[in-house]
């Protein structure tokens, strides 16, 4: 079937979120099935009343567009599940940027099938490679219709085959929308990129650079606010490259953004991926942003390769000197910075003295985030021309690379400090919050489940490769209560930015004598101070003998084992309960054979001394 054009009636079409006539969206219709046995029949009767499975592969960009889908299904009736078994219709959205996660969709689709489950593919996909045969008799949403998703979900569920994929505006930002995690909203602020990068196929689907405007974004982080999330992510392709194409730049709309953020840092701003080129010359008032208290002081900046050679095959537009200059700038004016980055290994012509260049810098550098992944050849791309790498040695030196990057020990220090923490998920192993600090540090707390949207003091008991643990000391009374969130009250005045990070700002959250920070030492009940002075006299006590050594030593030995098993995703909760803690290993028959030898010594004594008292009488 030849792509359908978005053929609407009319100019301008119907308002975002809103269906359009039939006769409106182009459709192939499958043939009449008079068998009422079959599912199209029984689901094409009453629209809106079926259940949508939703999968979603890729990147948070993805993830906020499927969060706008399933808004919008949600809106118009439709149930959604998190079952592929008990869903009527099955909505994948996917990932062009490795061959895993398009093999992961191909393997999906084909299931769905086999099913005989009526099936809408959105995303960059089919986006980027329209004539692919696995989307042979298959509806299809491209990356800037999301907002006409029930229009396609209807009529493929009449058995029409529809493809919506061209369109020359973006979205709305106020459309209905159901977020994975109800207190972090993605907010897209741009679509496309300005980069030529040799081995990208997501220019294919997402295309050239276009941003909203900065009053759209700053009206619907108020709105968010108003709606009670607690964390607002930047996203887009490339997030250094916004507003270039209608006049204006990233710290203009950061400004404005901050701006609008509550007072007491109960809504944090999180900055997404930019590429180095388009933040070199907004360095200082990008450091000011991250500065900011109501900002986490994190960035995502890939640098894909150590060696020139290799970044001028890729077209990466920056050399290795001009990323150091980005890293050293940021380290240098924003206190307790990370930084994330990314590495291609095996890339077309990456000779051992490039790699080793990478691993050099990756060494000197020991960024606590490092997303390493192998060449993958994307069709269409100028890079699957270009003579490969053998795969056993691309293989073997991101497993040389991985191995580097995993004995860094980056959080070392951390322990007994206290940290200020936004908590907005519950950690896999269905146990632990998981919180992050200033400086987007993942922190596993045990708290109550209460606590999942608030902000808190923590004291950091111990630390492990990926995160660290801590102990919930007080948590933090937000101005911002739900009562004035519900009614929309500006009760509060806006975040504005500071200029100097030594004078005060309306935002600083560590004025004195208060270690908790701004308004925010709010009562405590009895219990839960008991609770934590308790501890921390216990842990002072146990310090002393070796008793206590053995039990820090067993405690550090399950942190590390529960946080290892929480970044791998694989843990349950039972099997955490029944399995982690009762496994015995050496550190557990130290401290049983310690228990055992003091209460051998107690008995002795006390027989000694029975034994005097007798021979004295």
């Amino acid at each position: 079937m030849e792509d359908i054009e978005d053929l609407v009636v009319g100019a301008g079409g119907a308002p975002p979120g809103f269906r359009l006539p039939l006769s409106s969206v182009g459709l192939k219709p499958k043939k009449k099935n008079n068998n009422p046995t079959k599912p199209n029949a029984k689901l094409s009767q009453i629209p809106g009343i079926q259940t949508i499975y939703i999968k979603t592969f890729g990147c948070s960009h993805n993830q906020s567009d499927s969060e706008y889908m399933a808004g919008q299904l949600s809106a118009f009736g439709y149930s959604l599940s998190d079952s592929p078994e008990e869903a009527d219709l099955w909505l994948i959205n996917t990932c062009t940027v490795k061959s895993p996660s398009q093999s992961a969709m191909d393997t999906l689709i084909a299931k769905c099938k086999n099913a005989k489950k009526p099936l809408v593919v959105a995303g960059c996909v089919p986006q980027g490679s329209r004539d692919l045969k696995e989307l042979e008799g298959v509806s299809i949403v491209g990356v800037q219709q999301i907002d006409r998703v029930v229009e396609v979900v209807e009529e493929t569920l009449k058995g029409h085959e529809v493809r919506l994929l061209n369109r020359k505006t973006l979205p709305a930002l106020d459309l209905p929308k159901v977020r994975k995690n109800k207190f972090v909203e993605i907010l897209p602020i741009n679509v496309g990129c300005l980069g030529a990068c040799t081995y990208c196929k997501t220019k294919h689907a997402r295309g050239h650079l276009g941003s909203y405007m900065i009053d759209s974004l700053v009206g619907r982080v108020n709105t968010v606010i108003a709606d009670g999330v607690k964390e607002i992510w930047l996203s887009s392709e490339d997030t250094g490259a916004y507003g270039r194409d209608i006049g204006v730049n990233l710290p203009t709309l950061l400004n404005a953004i901050v701006a609008e953020l509550p007072p007491d840092a109960s809504t944090m701003l999180r900055i997404g991926m930019t590429n180095p080129p388009f933040i070199l010359e907004h360095l200082k008032e990008i450091a000011e942003v991250l500065r900011h208290p109501c900002v986490y002081s994190f960035l995502h900046v890939p640098v894909q390769s150590g060696s020139d050679a290799v970044l001028n095959a890729m077209n990466r537009e920056y050399t290795v000197s001009e990323f150091r200059t980005v890293v050293d700038t940021l380290i240098e004016l924003v206190p307790g910075m990370q930084i994330a980055t990314d590495i291609i290994c095996g890339f077309p012509g990456e000779t051992d003295e490039d790699f080793a260049q990478t691993v050099s810098f990756v060494k000197e550098y020991k960024f606590p985030q490092v997303h390493i992944s192998q060449f993958y050849p994307r069709p269409g791309t100028p890079a699957a021309r270009m003579k490969k790498v053998p795969s056993n040695v691309v293989k073997k030196r991101s497993r040389e690379l991985t191995s580097v990057f995993e004995a860094f020990t980056p959080y070392n220090g951390m322990e007994g400090r206290l940290e200020r923490i936004w908590i907005t998920e519950i950690a896999t192993d269905g146990i632990h919050l998981v919180g992050h600090t200033k400086g987007y540090v993942q922190v596993l707390v045990i708290a109550p489940e209460s606590m999942l949207g608030t902000s808190a003091i923590v004291k950091i008991t111990s630390v492990g490769r990926w995160s660290v643990f801590g102990e919930v000391i007080e948590a933090i009374n937000h101005i911002n209560d739900e009562s004035s969130l519900r009614n929309n009250k500006p009760s509060q005045a806006k975040c504005s930015p500071c200029s100097n990070p030594a004078e005060s700002c309306a935002c600083t959250r560590e004025p004195e004598p208060c270690p908790c920070g701004q308004e925010s030492c709010g009562p405590t009940t009895h219990e839960e101070s008991s609770v934590s002075r308790n501890s921390m006299f216990a842990e002072d006590l146990n310090s002393r003998n070796l008793i206590g050594w053995l039990l820090r030593k067993r405690k550090n030995h399950v942190h590390k084992k529960v946080e290892c098993e929480i970044a791998s995703g694989s843990m349950k909760k039972q099997e955490w309960a029944q399995g982690s803690m009762g496994v015995w290993g050496v550190v557990d028959k130290a401290l049983l054979v310690g228990i055992f030898v003091s209460f051998l010594t107690i008995m002795a004594l006390l027989i000694h001394l029975a034994v005097r008292t007798l021979a004295s009488n």
